[in-house]
């Protein structure tokens, strides 16, 4: 994607906590000759040789991982918190804008076998149900239900590229108080987020969003 210089963040260890924190992307590839996106969680591991990879599973009803072999390229969109960035609260006049944080990863795709699928599911559901007042395992469901595992197919992804823009009124410091103030003035849950972020811009920004 297209960063002005003084959005990007190559600070790799932060830019892997917003990853963690946002991990519900889009997984984008070619497809009969046309673009195909789905929504799905990706999660961020490291293969046999200790490099950062995604892995994840779309439903096997889904033609999107029948390119994956011919064509094994594919884009990961990870959006972070967004807000609307009126010029009024600006000191000099200057068009509107918008503040964000998005993560694109390139790399090549390659699909699991059932049993690494069902090892990596294990694994996944442990890590989000930890937080639940009744967790639940999948190491206490039947045989039956986890027969379901067969209608997914999983995937590691090896990252090859990570694009981060981090775009947070940077170049306008004199405006951040004025601009702070006027997003936590705001309901809605990004413009918060946004001007938390900038509050606390020396922090890990997915720690701030973590907090809010």
């Amino acid at each position: 994607m297209y960063i002005p210089p003084q959005y990007k963040n190559e600070n790799l260890a932060e830019v892997r906590d917003f990853i963690t924190a946002h991990s519900f992307a889009i997984l984008v590839n070619q497809s009969d000759g046309k673009p195909w996106a789905t929504h799905t969680p990706l999660e961020l591991g490291k293969d046999e040789h200790g490099n950062d990879i995604l892995i994840g599973h779309i439903a096997k009803a889904n033609p999107q991982w029948k390119a994956f072999e011919e064509n094994p390229k594919v884009l990961c969109i990870f959006h972070g918190p967004h807000s609307y960035i009126s010029s009024s609260w600006y000191k000099e006049e200057e068009v509107p804008t918008w503040n964000y944080i998005a993560v694109h990863v390139y790399g090549s795709i390659s699909v699991m076998t059932t049993e690494e699928v069902l090892n990596w599911l294990h694994s996944l559901v442990e890590r989000y149900e930890k937080e639940e007042k009744n967790p639940i395992s999948l190491e206490n469901m039947s045989s039956s239900t986890l027969k379901q595992v067969r209608g997914v197919v999983g995937f590691r992804i090896r990252i090859e590229e990570i694009q981060a823009a981090f775009k947070l009124s940077q170049g306008r410091e004199e405006d951040h108080s004025r601009i702070i103030k006027e997003l936590q003035s705001k309901s809605e849950p990004g413009s918060r987020q946004i001007a938390s972020i900038m509050k606390n811009s020396g922090k890990d920004p997915a720690e701030e969003i973590k907090e809010n």
